[in-house]
């Protein structure tokens, strides 16, 4: 219990980690982006409105100097005073704009605002328009105040010489207003945009994490044991695919760890059987006074048979062990295919006959051209297959055995009269280890090394049931690579 709830958490620390690595890799170049989008608009924004402000200052100091210049300079200081002090109680923008007119000291003279009349403002527009004679702008904060404003200075000239300065000043706090409020609107969206995508992103990864939390949990009860363990499969998706294949590895697990246990209590079984009997009669041997030879007789020839049954066990094993783990190779050659099969009924006929089954032959008209493979390989493969047609259905006293060609195809073919298989069987006969309701000795993993070995061949290694009963095997061989 205490192992199981350690596993869980740790799962959970797993799955925690997995979401914050998610969010952080697919929020963290969207929040990048939007901080990126919102110093753009704010820097755009501000820049808009500034500059309008500024445009719209300097065209106005162009007109009102630019008339002063042209027609009130030139007349004497007192015309020019006389209608600077004009222009300052007939200026309808005062409570927004303050205009000022400033003598070559840098001092206001007169001003809409009467409380700065006398003062220096103490800003560079003015310094550089008299210096430069140039219309110049400042934006900043103003020196007495401390208030952001925005100042414009064009230069007032007499018979070519600055004599003055006609300046604008604007507060910037309204504006600044604005910005803010733009600003703050952008940061607004930014904000709704930016929760949209995380709570997008959590559900989603909610999605996929649970799946995961699943899958691994069942991947864990598989590995520690719990072969066969399906997953519910609710999804329909990459997931699904996901759990469909996960729960199909785990049933080829079990079927193939119960294949596995039933092989191990087979190969138990069949090597406990002759060792018994060799054991037994060479005990009886020894130890009879009489040396009678019919019994010596019988009991070597059980010794014998017994013996060579444990070693086509022992055999089919070490070729399943090369199977397995790849060294599994064939010696290729020209090969005589009738001459190695019609070698192979010759040696099982009378040993079919002992045991009351006959083995009946057919070759095909004419001879057969040889073809590429390994004899001791496909004798093997013969062998085996009469073998298997006598100890699963020789209760029909009868095989028949042929080899013809069919098209670039040379074909053995081997019939039983037995009882055949069972057909839910022969989808998996040919499996390793798979023996079915099959009572007869065997270690089950014959026809497999007889697929491979003609898989190998580039042939086919099919298994049927006959028509009017017994089970057909057909071994086709391509004549060329």
């Amino acid at each position: 219990m205490a192992e199981e709830e350690k596993s869980q958490k740790w799962n959970a620390l797993r799955l925690r980690g997995l979401r914050q690595r998610w969010i952080v890799n697919t929020v963290t170049p969207v929040l990048v982006l939007l901080m990126l989008i919102v110093l753009l608009f704010s820097a755009g924004i501000s820049n808009y409105y500034y500059s309008s402000m500024q445009k719209g200052l300097e065209s106005r100091a162009q007109a009102v100097a630019g008339a002063f210049n042209d027609y009130f300079m030139d007349n004497g200081y007192t015309e020019y005073y006389q209608m600077a002090v004009q222009s300052i109680d007939t200026f309808e923008d005062k409570n927004h704009i303050e205009l000022q007119f400033i003598n070559s000291a840098g001092r206001i003279q007169v001003s809409t605002s009467g409380l700065t009349a006398g003062t220096a403002p103490g800003t560079d527009d003015i310094t550089r328009a008299i210096a430069e004679n140039e219309m110049r702008d400042f934006r900043g904060r103003d020196p007495e105040t401390g208030e952001k404003i925005l100042s414009v200075s064009s230069p007032l000239t007499f018979n070519g010489k600055v004599v003055g300065v006609m300046r604008f000043v604007t507060s910037l706090k309204a504006v600044n207003r604005q910005i803010f409020l733009a600003v703050l609107a952008i940061l607004l969206v930014a904000c709704i945009c930016m929760s949209l995508v995380v709570i997008s992103n959590l559900l989603f990864i909610n999605n996929v994490v649970e799946p995961v939390a699943v899958v691994t949990t069942a991947a864990k009860r598989i590995s520690a044991g719990s072969y066969g363990f399906r997953i519910e499969n609710k999804y329909t998706d990459e997931l699904g695919e996901l759990v469909d294949n996960i729960n199909d590895m785990s049933m080829k697990i079990s079927q193939n760890e119960k294949m596995k246990s039933e092989f191990i209590s087979s190969v138990s079984h069949e090597l406990r059987t002759p060792l018994t009997a060799i054991n037994g009669w060479g005990e009886t041997i020894l130890e009879d006074p009489t040396g009678d030879p019919v019994q010596l007789r019988r009991g070597i020839r059980i010794i014998l048979n017994e013996s060579r049954r444990l070693s086509t066990m022992v055999e089919e094993l070490l070729e399943f062990s090369k199977m397995e783990d790849g060294r599994f190779t064939l010696q290729m050659e020209e090969v005589d295919l009738q001459a190695e099969f019609e070698d192979a009924i010759f040696t099982y006929r009378e040993l079919f006959r002992q045991e009351g089954i006959e083995l009946e032959y057919e070759s095909g008209d004419g001879e057969l051209p040889p073809i590429p493979g390994d004899p001791e390989r496909l004798k093997q493969v013969f062998c085996n297959v009469l073998d298997n047609a006598a100890k699963h259905g020789g209760s029909g006293k009868r095989i028949s055995a042929a080899i013809y060609r069919e098209g670039t195809f040379q074909v053995v073919q081997v019939r039983d009269y037995g009882p055949g298989v069972p057909e839910a069987e022969l989808p998996f006969i040919k499996q390793k280890f798979y023996k079915g309701s099959s009572k007869a000795r065997g270690s089950g993993i014959g026809l497999a090394v007889c697929d491979e070995i003609i898989g190998l061949h580039n042939g086919i290694f099919t298994i049927r049931n006959a028509e009017g009963g017994g089970t057909e095997v057909q071994i086709r061989l391509p004549e060329k690579d």
